[in-house]
């Protein structure tokens, strides 16, 4: 008679918030980009399905699958999996929306013998400062309505997280990514399986230490492959590969977070070696602290940009010159509709076809019934966020109507040789197919706009013949974050010479109950 096999389930709630931007973010936006549940996430973590429509092939989810499919006493239980592009904070009937999902099928899951949830770490709520941390709180609440409250339980983080103690108590063991730009989300799926099944096996002692830095920025590019940081993250990796640890992460958090003790942390996870893992979290933490001097670097003005972008013949000639908003970046939650950049093309940019991304619903409701070839005075941008972004009227012409998963409607506006990508979703220009599913060839570009920080450099690397960061002003600056509220001083935004006072505080801080004043998960 053939044994049990262990039941295991994943379940993903992921979204990066930017306290700083006004554009709240809701059910809809979850629906229209990620919410998948059952048999029908499971099927899309297949090695050659789609994890995350036009997003990613095998993200977390399909590393932890197929990583557990080659274990054939393995029955893997898909709960639900709800993603959203970066944006405002969450309102709040949306997260208790996203949090009834996950507990409602929890709690009809049945009996479990371990739980996966891949989360962001840099989510944000209304009204809540530690939404991943209200997560693992009612998933134990859960589990403890239905006798299971010690089902070991294992949790992924972007890098960009910020570790609560909530989450590093509730927890068996958390991963994080491991790369930046991120290009290791299966493998980091997949070790977070290989701890947890090891786990349920008692193979494995999951044993926790983690420190936490009074530290927004640091690091420089905060590049995995490059200085200061190059070395800490071999470091961590030489560990993993030697079996030294389970896991070892470096989190150097989201600026932009409400959580008022935000910042940089270190996690270590070894195989029931308490000494070992604190004794590790020191050394990493010593090792990310040195780093906070060497800060981001400065980027140039649009105007030097564009001048630039014009001296580079050669260079338009052979590619493009891609210019990074570096202000409004839209995959760490920015609007996405600042003009400055499309101000300064207009006005200085004549000779060089340039596409430049930007969201208004508004206008694309206004121009969506013109015809073809109409000409128009019109008002673009300023309306998301007007106290940040001042609106560009121009006279433009309606060029191209295009719909699409995840910008919706989008029309292409020519004023002169500029094209500007006006989307009703989510400008998220980080990839050339952006641009060609807007029916525009990247190549014929001399300049490409994107709303990006890191990822767009792998994805235009064949296409990219000079790169410029940009400073327009927007939610995305550095120092904006300076505007948040902090529960101590955090470095550069104060002067700090020791990590020490916050880690300890960080660690001192209660370890709450479910919220009573949200509504109770719902029953199976």
């Amino acid at each position: 008679m053939n044994a049990p096999k262990l039941r295991l389930a994943f379940a993903r709630i992921n979204q990066e918030t930017n306290a700083l931007s006004p554009v709240k973010t809701t059910v809809a936006d979850f629906e229209s980009v990620h919410w998948f549940k059952g048999d029908e996430l499971l099927a899309m973590c297949a090695p050659t399905a789609m994890e995350v429509p036009s997003m990613f092939k095998n993200a977390e989810l399909s590393g932890f699958v197929q990583a557990m499919q080659r274990m054939p006493d393995v029955e893997l239980v898909p709960l639900m999996s709800a993603w959203a592009t970066p944006s405002g904070p969450l309102t709040r009937s949306c997260f208790e929306a996203l949090c009834d999902d996950l507990c409602g099928r929890l709690a009809g899951a049945g009996q479990l013998d371990g739980l996966y949830l891949s989360l962001h770490g840099a989510m944000g709520v209304d009204g809540m400062d530690d939404p991943e941390g209200e997560i693992v709180r009612r998933v134990r609440a859960t589990l403890a309505e239905h006798g299971q409250e010690s089902l070991p339980l294992v949790v992924s983080y972007d890098l960009h997280g910020n570790l609560t103690r909530a989450v590093a108590e509730g927890v068996d063991a958390l991963v994080a990514y491991a790369t930046n730009p991120h290009r290791d989300h299966r493998r980091c799926g997949a070790r977070a399986g290989r701890i947890l099944y090891d786990t349920v096996l008692k193979r494995a002692r999951p044993t926790t230490a983690w420190r936490s830095l009074p530290m927004l920025l640091g690091g420089g590019t905060t590049l995995d492959f490059w200085p200061p940081l190059l070395s800490i993250f071999r470091r961590m990796r030489k560990l993993e590969r030697r079996g030294e640890v389970l896991s070892a992460s470096l989190l150097t958090c989201h600026p932009w977070n409400k959580n008022p003790e935000t910042g940089w942390s270190v996690v270590v996870v070894t195989d029931g070696d308490q000494d070992k893992a604190e004794r590790l979290a020191d050394e990493l933490a010593e090792a990310a602290w040195a780093t906070r001097h060497v800060l981001p670097p400065t980027f140039v003005s649009a105007q030097d940009a564009v001048a630039r972008a014009k001296n580079a013949r050669l260079r338009r000639k052979l590619g493009a010159v891609v210019l990074a908003d570096a202000s409004d970046v839209v995959s760490a939650g920015a609007p996405g509709e600042n003009t400055e950049l499309l101000r300064v093309l207009v006005e200085q940019g004549q000779g060089m076809l340039c596409y430049v991304p930007l969201r208004d619903p508004a206008l694309v409701e206004e121009l969506w019934d013109a015809p073809l070839g109409a000409r128009r005075c019109v008002a673009i941008g300023g309306k998301l966020d007007p106290s940040r972004t001042r609106p560009l009227e121009a006279e433009v012409t309606v060029l191209s109507k295009t719909q699409a998963h995840g910008v919706d409607r989008a029309l292409v506006l020519g004023i002169g040789t500029v094209r500007a990508c006006v989307v009703e979703g989510v400008a998220l220009a980080m990839r050339p197919a952006f641009f060609s599913t807007l029916g525009l060839d990247p190549w014929k570009a001399d300049v490409i706009v994107v709303k990006n920080f890191f990822p767009f450099r792998m994805f235009f690397l064949p296409l990219a013949r000079l790169t410029m960061y940009v400073r327009t002003s927007g939610v995305t600056d550095f120092d904006a974050a300076f505007q948040l509220r902090f529960a101590g001083p955090v470095h550069p935004k104060d002067p700090i010479d020791d990590w020490h006072e916050a880690d300890r505080r960080r660690h001192a801080l209660p370890f709450a109950p479910p919220d009573s004043s949200a509504r109770e998960p719902r029953a199976a």
